[in-house]
């Protein structure tokens, strides 16, 4: 039985261990507010604190002590009489600092609830040697409502001054903050990191690989760009430009004079650059690679061969900055010089115990960043093995195997690293032992960003698609992969969907011409989704590779960027499925295609990018599947759900589903052709189902014979035999 809450007395804890109880702390005075280092404190006169009626039946010293379960949460009132109170309740004070949205408050019944933080060492027994926080949740409203999901968890922890009135370590309790980043502490992260992580922290698959000659590094020394030494240690830098920055670009013109000793001039260069440099000579650190400055930006030979070597710079780097506080290059680096952040650790003393409300993550404040939606960036953090976040509220430090942060004491050489502020937030790479579920995560994560010029997309995913390469042994990359489309999963990677939130529209290429079947031809975010979509009334959610479970087409082909066709070498898949004797078998047309069957017209030569291969078409009937009774959609939707519809019965039979987009309309019939087999699920159509009895297939638009990608469906065995398929050479664009 946890003991009662009630606020009479004061307990603490001597280092022996022992508890004692020692004083009251049922009176009251006034707190004394103040300004210490531009940051903001709040001490309390001996004896007294100022509680509202609520707060003050609360035992904060049982509470952390001894805990309160999620399911005894102790109400706290309406969110709205809560931040009342806050001028004259300490802990309601602390509870209005959160950064809540511009919404009705006044439904919002809060309740307070401890969750167990973790412990780097072992205590005494087990309420000791696991620290606690003040979680404070909201009724449903607030759960629903996606302004508090992003603002992420409100939550209340004890300074580490408190730490011995527990018999706790300080470990995983709260750190005061300085005006600037501690250089020391950021080096103690840095050794915790390389000393007792081994390969964990390291790209074992990098290890035998060195930076190509051609790379250049920025020597802090110096002050000079230089070819980078062999098995040198560099840092990388990531960053987001903001704009034209050609005042201080490395170009052909100046490239020569900023090879020399001084030929850099901090002075002529953004904040970001400038303080990056000197941050990572107060390192001790030499080198550092700065795309702005290594890569010379007029010279378009130079930025392809440097471009496609990031998954070097950033997988070989001793750790990689990332400037997550400005939204342009001239932004300083938040924290590294006076005056260029405001923490925001508001302190209050309540029953004798120093309670903060615990600044966001390193996870909630990189989502609140403009570095975060740049789409560069995503493979220059996902490829580094350690990363040093500066974000406008504090600095983080992250590897593989944990987080430390400057506001919570973590740097304790742990035996047991059950915290819960060590967690690595997971973008990583490789994201899992699956070549294809690696590249699906990259390109999910990649394409819900943004790019300033959209025909980048690829090469900003040049990076992971060269890592895939090398750690998976996939062979040559310039084969392996075309347009962001990993073409030896070929099967697997064409069954991309858009976000239904996103308008179908073609990226902005200039001269060039990409092909339909590539995600990277599309502006947007693209989701991989389980089959399970196909019966819901809505796109949305699930997202995962859908499964492909014997592959249908023998042979695919692709005219390369020379204009000759090239056979691919795609992966196959063939599984023994216990098919019942009554229902028709699917009949694949196979073999390679003989050379004239690969000629579309003799007068007009294929483009590249387009895939060529055999297999069979039919038309089928679709119809909307609406989400609301009225089967109006959502403004926000783009996408669709249709079911398809057999004719050769009456009524139509309901054979599968599609994902179509909404504008324009799409016609009453459409063309789809087969991509694969696949198990499929119940609620996607009116037949029975069975293993294997699904056909993966795109909806197609046709033109002078020239196929392109409108959708993706499934549509079962049965109704698709019965339609008396056509066997086709498709020209895909």
């Amino acid at each position: 039985m946890i003991p009662s809450f009630s606020s009479t007395t004061q307990s603490s804890a001597p280092t022996s261990g022992t508890i004692t109880t020692h004083r009251s702390v049922s009176t009251h005075s006034l707190a004394l507010a103040g300004i210490i280092g531009g940051i903001t404190y709040t001490a309390t006169l001996e004896n007294d604190v100022l509680l509202c009626s609520v707060c003050a039946k609360l035992d904060f010293y049982r509470i952390f002590l001894y805990g309160i379960h999620e399911l005894e949460a102790f109400p706290l009132g309406s969110l709205s009489s809560i931040l009342e109170k806050s001028y004259q309740c300490s802990f309601c004070r602390l509870i209005s600092l959160y950064d809540f949205p511009h919404t009705d408050l006044s439904e919002i019944e809060c309740r307070v609830y401890t969750m167990v933080c973790g412990a780097l060492r072992r205590g005494p027994y087990p309420p000791l040697r696991y620290g606690r926080l003040l979680h404070i949740i909201g009724n449903d409203l607030w759960q629903r409502h996606p302004a508090f999901r992003a603002a992420g968890s409100l939550q209340i922890h004890l300074m580490k001054e408190d730490a011995f009135k527990f018999g706790r370590p300080v470990d995983l309790h709260g750190r005061r903050m300085k005006d600037t980043v501690d250089i020391g502490l950021v080096k103690k992260w840095i050794k915790l990191c390389r000393e007792n992580h081994g390969d964990e922290c390291r790209n074992v698959w990098r290890m035998d690989r060195n930076l190509p000659g051609f790379v250049r590094m920025v020597d802090v020394v110096s002050m000079a760009m230089i070819p980078a030494p062999s098995g040198c240690r560099y840092v990388a830098l990531s960053y987001v430009w903001g704009g034209n920055g050609a005042e201080y670009w490395t170009t052909k013109d100046n490239i020569a004079n900023r090879s020399m000793p001084g030929g850099l001039n901090a002075a002529n260069l953004p904040d970001t650059i400038a303080d990056s440099i000197s941050f990572v000579r107060q390192l001790g650190e030499r080198y550092i690679w700065i795309d702005a400055l290594c890569i010379t930006q007029d010279d378009s030979q130079d930025k392809v061969v440097q471009l496609n070597a990031m998954d070097l710079v950033y997988g070989l780097s001793y750790f990689t900055l990332i400037a997550a506080g400005g939204k342009t290059a001239r932004d300083p680096l938040p924290g590294y010089r006076p005056q260029t952040r405001t923490p925001q650790i508001h302190v209050e003393v309540i029953q004798g115990l120093h309670l903060f409300v615990t600044p966001p993550s390193h996870a909630e404040a990189l989502a609140l960043s403009t570095w975060i939606t740049r789409c560069w960036t995503y493979q220059e953090s996902a490829l580094s093995c350690r990363r040093i976040y500066f974000t406008e509220k504090q600095v983080y430090f992250e590897c593989q195997c944990q987080v430390f942060r400057e506001d919570i004491v973590a740097e304790s050489k742990a035996d047991s690293s059950s915290s819960l502020f060590r967690y690595p937030r997971g973008e990583y790479f490789p994201a899992s032992s699956n070549p294809f579920e690696s590249y699906m995560f990259a390109v999910q994560n990649c394409t819900r960003r943004n790019l300033t010029v959209e025909s980048d997309i690829v090469d900003a995913f040049t990076g992971v698609t060269n890592a895939l390469v090398v750690a998976f042994g996939l062979g040559d990359p310039a084969r392996t992969f075309q347009y962001g489309m990993m073409l030896t999963e070929l099967h697997h990677a064409l069954l991309w969907q858009h976000d239904p939130h996103t308008p179908r529209a073609r990226r902005s290429l200039g001269d060039s011409s990409w092909p339909s079947w590539a995600w990277a031809t599309w502006r947007g975010a693209v989701i991989y989704m389980a089959q399970i979509v196909y019966r819901q009334t809505r796109v949305g959610g699930y997202n995962s590779s859908l499964s492909v479970d014997e592959t249908l087409i023998d042979a695919w082909y692709i005219v390369d960027h020379s204009g000759d066709i090239v056979l691919l070498d795609v992966r196959r898949i063939s599984r023994v499925f216990e098919v019942e004797e009554e229902q028709p078998p699917y009949s694949s047309p196979g073999g390679s295609l003989d050379p004239t069957e690969m000629l579309l017209d003799i007068h007009r030569p294929l483009k590249p990018g387009t895939l060529i291969f055999r297999t069979t078409s039919s038309h089928f009937d679709i119809t909307r599947r609406g989400g609301d009774l009225n089967g109006e959609s959502s403004p926000a939707e783009h996408y669709g759900i249709f079911n398809i519809l057999s004719t050769t019965s009456s009524p139509p039979t309901w054979v599968g589903t599609v994902i179509l987009p909404l504008i324009p309309a799409p016609p009453t019939s459409i063309k789809f052709i087969v991509l694969s087999r696949c198990d499929g699920v119940n609620g996607a159509c009116d037949l029975k189902r069975y293993r294997g009895c699904f056909l993966h297939v795109m909806a197609v638009s046709e033109n002078e014979g020239l196929m392109e990608r409108v959708g993706l469906g499934i549509i079962h065995i049965v109704a698709w035999v019965a339609s008396t398929p056509e066997e086709k050479v498709v020209f895909l664009r």
